[in-house]
């Protein structure tokens, strides 16, 4: 199972990659996450350059996207609403088909941040016909070090809670594939 795990934050250090690539390290055999965190190469959206003259980094998220099992996205809340960057990013996406019924998950590195995570809900729901907003894993990692993080979910009871979010969403991309057919 192909997961790509989009990180909501362009900061070096941030908070929801850092909570992605701990979970790419621990992902059970048979699911193999990759994580896509360059929001910021993504020019601002505009419908005029898309087909032949779209830009070479949109051209590659587009890709990364049409070759995934699933979604996972990690956000963080910029003034109580999702991040300038995964909007765009998102933006992107709403002409063409290819996340119509892609499997979209969320996860998230805090233990704030309803307000973004209520407005992304109501974007993804929109888009999708396939995000499942019951699944959900959280940690509250807000400000943390990504090594802490890493740390913090290899911890057993973390980590098993990871694995089977993990598992499941894994078995939800599966299940959507079998609808298709």
């Amino acid at each position: 199972m192909n997961i790509l795990a989009i990180s909501g934050s362009v900061r070096l250090l941030s908070t929801n990659t850092a909570l992605l690539r701990a979970l790419e390290a621990i992902a059970p055999p048979g699911i193999a996450l990759s994580i896509y965190s360059d929001l910021g190469g993504l020019p601002i959206f505009s419908p005029d350059p898309e087909g032949l003259a779209m830009p070479d980094s949109v051209a590659h998220f587009k890709r990364r996207i049409e070759d995934s099992d699933g979604i996972l996205i990690s956000s963080p809340e910029y003034v109580r609403d999702i991040p300038g960057g995964l909007k765009n990013a998102i933006d992107w996406l709403v002409s063409g088909d290819l996340v119509v019924e892609k499997p979209i998950a969320l996860v998230h590195a805090s233990h704030r941040g309803d307000d973004m995570l209520t407005s992304l809900r109501l974007v993804l729901s929109t888009i999708s016909s396939r995000f499942n907003e019951e699944l959900f894993l959280r940690f509250p990692f807000m400000k943390e070090e990504p090594e802490a993080i890493a740390s913090a979910v290899r911890q057993p009871v973390n980590r098993g809670q990871a694995e089977a979010f993990l598992r499941e969403f894994s078995r939800y991309c599966g299940q959507v594939d079998c609808d298709r057919r």
